[in-house]
């Protein structure tokens, strides 16, 4: 994503890579360790995106969004503002009632969350974006203060009802990202 957002030109096309991790707790620019409970012998990898810490592993979707905002017509809070959008329209596609709070980005269901943002900006590109809980192991998540708030409890589509395939989630997630941008989604492929 680094090496993609630097190479960027004017005429660079704008991608959305679909992955999943293996097990790995991220912290944010302005993450403290100190959000690490018990990492045990999951990795911890500091990166560049905004916010504090959480966990990614397989069953999760992860989307990373590398945009021209001035190309798209995005701010940056207008885009948070899509990206929450679009998740909860995919929840609601599958009777889930998704939420967003005011000063912690991201989608909660009954105060859980099941999707957190973090985002980078650089030379007006984004790189970094978003992961959704699809059907996880959640356990990791208790060794850490999601997002950097002690007690935070995080869910997942599975145990809201939702039967999904994790590939096939994150694909209706990015076409209807897509949509809500005016973004056409031409060519989409899953990466390791």
């Amino acid at each position: 994503m680094q090496r993609f957002t630097a190479e960027r030109t004017a005429t660079s096309p704008d991608e959305i890579w679909l992955v999943q991790h293996p097990a790995v707790f991220t912290l944010g620019q302005a993450g403290r360790r100190d959000h690490i409970l018990d990492a045990g012998g999951i990795p911890v990898v500091q990166t560049d995106r905004g916010g504090q810490v959480t966990y990614h592993g397989p069953g999760q979707a992860v989307l990373y969004l590398l945009l021209d905002l001035s190309r798209a017509g995005l701010g940056i809070r207008r885009l948070v503002t899509e990206l929450e959008a679009a998740i909860i329209y995919l929840l609601q596609r599958r009777g889930i009632e998704g939420e967003r709070r005011d000063g912690a980005p991201g989608v909660y269901v009954d105060g859980r969350k099941v999707a957190a943002l973090g985002l980078r900006v650089r030379h007006g590109c984004t790189y970094h974006g978003l992961s959704l809980n699809v059907s996880m192991d959640l356990e990791p998540f208790r060794r850490i203060n999601p997002c950097g708030y002690a007690g935070l409890e995080v869910t997942q589509m599975a145990d809201l009802g939702a039967d999904d395939d994790c590939d096939r989630a994150g694909m209706e997630l990015a076409a209807i990202l897509c949509d809500r941008i005016g973004y056409p989604l031409i060519h989409s492929s899953t990466r390791a």
